[in-house]
Formats: structure tokens, C-alpha cells, sequence
């Protein structure tokens, strides 16, 4: 049986989603499951249990000072330690900017091949064979596949390419890893946050409202915003829309913005440009509101209303009010 190794990612003091994701993938290959937990800004204990249902059956907790906060460098050092000591034959983490950057380092810091970004993991992943692996290019744009031979596979899965499912298992037993981290592997940290409002994320709202640059102003995204307020959503918007400062680079979808995976993506007036429908297209259903009905978003949704969304947002809020009385 071979031995898989998942990065965790914290945040807040909790596993992230995007963990959850990669432990369903690798709950694929038949083998046993362990993760790599860095520092102690997250209870050991509640970690075990939540990663434990998904499938971990031993979490290895790195302590050191340094991982406390996240830093590349040395969180990409402690999972190459901790590949070292457990050995495993493979290495998996969620395709997110954090998973990518420390497997990076990681494969960097052992001279080992790295696939980011695959879209699914071939059983025979954990074989001694090589194997091919299909990967998102280009923001999703472009489709590649790869041939892995490594003695330790390191590879990520496309964030949001499979939905997390639990496995229904019991707590995960817990081991520490006594980290030795060079101080100058801390020269990369993030020491400053910029929070937003509480609540849903742009990246895990289970509806999303998004405008494009026919809404027309910062002011006139108000009916977006409480239609979103209405259903527990948030607010998205394509480049135009924050290339014209209307709204924060936060709010935007796409491949240089958010990737969302939303139940419904309402698209107001959003024309879907490649880049925009990439950080979209995992959206479940897609419901276009727009005057051009041979619009690429239009062609690509599941529900079209063709109309002035200045007249469609503000009855959808309406209708929505109606409904809640």
C-alpha cells in the first residue's frame, strides 16, 4: 500500500476548504493517508478530527516558532523534511497560491519533478511507473498533459477541480515532527493582512452575483449587492469593472482574480472573456442577464435572460423580498 502525504493549509485557525479537496483526491489512490500540519496556530486536536473525516489516518504536526506564521520558504523546508522522514510516494496538496508556492519549494529543496494543477489523479499516481497527468494551463484556458517519473510524485490538484466528500472516518492519530528550520528560511512572511468584511468569501459564497462593465458605475453595483445580501452571497465583477477602480481587486473573478465554485453565478452584463470564465467556469449553474444573446457567457450559461440588468437586478431583489416575507 503506498503512502500519500497532503499539505494542510491553515488559515484563521482552522484547515482550509481547499485541504478537504486534496485529501478526496487522494483518497483515490488506495493508500494511507497522512498529512503535514505546520505549526501550532491550529488545535492539533479539532485538526485531527476534521482531516481524520476526510480521510488523514495520521497528521504529523512540524513544530517550529518559524512555521507559526506562514512563510514559504519555511513551510516549503518543513515539508521537505517532512518527506524525508515519512518517505512517501506521493505528494499532494490543493492547487491554491499557497499549495503551489510550498510544494515548489519543497520539490526545490529535494530536486524533485513537480505537476501543478491537475485536473484529476490516475490510480496508478502512487506506481514506480511513469505516468501521465492532465494539467491546467493558462488560467484553464489550455489543457496539457505531462509525464511524471519520480521516485516521490509531487503534484497538485486544480483547486475546485473535485468537490470535497467526506469519507466518514474517525479522528486522526497524531505525531510530532520536531523542526529544525534555518532562521533564514523566515525572510519570507506575511506580516500583514488586509481583512474583509466577516462572512463568505468571494472563493466559497454559495452564490455569487457578478457585474461587468455594463453595470456602469461603483454606485450602480447597490442592487447587486443586496440581491447578494438577500441570499447570503457575495458580489463579484470581471477586470473591467476594477480596471475602472468601481470595485476592489478582491471582488474580481477570473484568472488573474478569484476562482469561484459557487452553486449559482448570476453574470450581469458580463461579456465572459476567457479570463473571466476561467475563474468562473466551476460554477455549478451559470444564469447570464444580458442585452447581447450571442455573448460568450450568454453560449456558456445554463439560464439566459436576455434584458437590461438595471431593470432584471432590481426585480430579481424585489421577488426575492417578496419571497422571504
Amino acid at each position: 500500500m503506498a503512502d500519500i502525504l497532503v499539505l494542510a493549509e491553515t488559515e484563521d485557525g482552522a484547515v482550509v476548504p481547499a485541504t478537504l479537496e486534496a485529501l478526496t483526491a487522494a483518497r483515490q489512490l488506495d493508500g494511507d493517508v497522512h498529512v503535514l500540519l505546520c505549526g501550532d496556530s491550529v488545535d492539533a486536536d479539532d485538526a485531527a478530527e476534521r482531516l481524520g473525516e476526510y480521510g488523514a489516518s495520521t497528521v504529523h504536526v512540524g513544530e517550529s516558532d518559524l512555521l507559526n506564521v506562514f512563510g514559504p520558504e519555511a513551510w516549503g523546508q518543513a515539508l521537505a523534511l517532512a518527506i524525508e522522514e515519512i518517505s512517501p510516494d506521493v505528494v499532494l496538496a490543493s492547487g491554491t497560491s499557497k499549495g503551489n508556492e510550498v510544494l515548489a519549494m519543497a520539490a526545490a529543496r529535494l530536486d524533485l519533478p513537480f505537476v501543478a494543477n491537475c485536473t484529476e489523479l490516475p490510480s496508478e499516481l502512487a506506481d514506480d511507473d511513469e505516468v501521465e497527468l492532465t494539467r491546467v494551463q493558462w488560467g484553464g484556458s489550455l489543457l496539457e498533459q505531462s509525464q511524471l517519473s519520480a521516485e516521490t510524485r509531487i503534484v497538485s490538484i486544480a483547486h475546485h477541480a473535485l468537490e470535497a466528500e467526506s469519507a466518514g472516518g474517525s479522528a486522526a492519530a497524531t505525531e510530532t515532527i520536531d523542526m529544525e528550520i534555518d532562521d533564514l528560511y523566515a525572510r519570507t512572511q506575511v506580516v500583514g493582512r488586509e481583512m474583509a468584511e466577516a462572512g463568505v468569501t468571494l472563493a466559497t459564497a454559495p452564490i455569487v452575483f457578478g457585474g461587468g462593465r455594463a453595470v456602469g458605475s461603483a454606485e450602480a453595483f447597490a442592487p447587486l449587492e443586496e440581491c447578494a445580501s438577500l441570499m447570503g452571497g457575495r458580489v463579484g465583477c470581471s477586470r473591467a469593472v476594477t480596471n475602472n477602480g468601481w470595485r476592489p481587486h478582491r471582488d474580481q473573478v477570473g484568472q488573474t482574480g478569484t476562482r469561484i465554485a459557487p452553486e449559482l453565478y448570476v453574470a450581469s452584463g458580463i461579456s465572459g472573456a476567457i479570463q473571466h470564465w476561467v475563474g468562473a467556469m466551476a460554477s455549478k449553474q451559470i444564469l447570464a442577464i444580458n442585452t447581447d444573446p450571442e455573448a460568450n457567457m450568454v453560449v456558456k450559461a445554463d439560464y439566459f435572460v436576455e434584458g437590461d440588468l438595471h431593470q432584471v437586478i432590481p426585480a430579481v431583489a424585489e421577488e426575492i423580498k417578496k419571497r422571504k416575507a
